[in-house]
């Protein structure tokens, strides 16, 4: 089963279980979010089409995460004058989880689970950064990522300081003669 949604002005064809990137939602991670704006559902050969909305249909979704998008840059000039203006835009968007699509008589439940995990710890774990994989685990307010850490700490052993360096011995200026 499928569904086409509207929201921030575009419209998305979802099912249960997709990861959609849409413009910026309120929330906090882990909340839920309902679309309304339902204008089409399809379950094989049988689709409804909404005139505009098809009633009584919805779809949930979990909320991830809200980040801020690729950079783009805005590169203007007018050859021969001198002008010449660089600016730059990153938009703010939100990654959904579909978890349900109900609608027409039917509901389709997506049965897995959902990861919090921000995609920005995901891709610094993918580049084997430790020192931003900590910084961003202890930025982030989710309980699970405290407890993978707590534990972590009392299974290792304290880390040792290294000796510090001896000064080198100074030259006399016989021995240099």
């Amino acid at each position: 089963m499928y569904a086409v949604i509207k929201t921030g002005g575009k419209q998305y064809r979802v099912q249960a279980g997709d990861l959609l990137v849409v413009e910026k939602l309120d929330g906090e991670p882990g909340a839920e979010v309902a679309f309304g704006d339902v204008l089409l559902l399809g379950d094989g050969e049988a689709v409804t089409v909404g005139a505009p909305l098809v009633e009584g249909a919805s779809v949930s979704a979990t909320l991830i995460e809200t980040r801020r998008g690729e950079k783009i840059k805005i590169f203007k000039k007018i050859r021969r004058q001198g002008y010449r203006r660089t600016r730059g835009h990153r938009q703010s968007e939100t990654v959904l989880r579909v978890t349900s699509i109900a609608g027409a008589g039917k509901t389709a439940k997506w049965d897995g689970t959902v990861d919090l995990t921000p995609k920005a710890l995901l891709d610094a774990r993918a580049r084997n950064l430790k020192n931003v994989v900590a910084e961003l685990e202890a930025a982030a307010p989710a309980a699970p990522a405290k407890a993978k850490k707590a534990a972590a700490a009392t299974d290792e052993a304290p880390a040792k300081k290294a000796a510090p360096k001896k000064a080198a011995a100074k030259k006399s200026d016989d021995a240099a003669e």
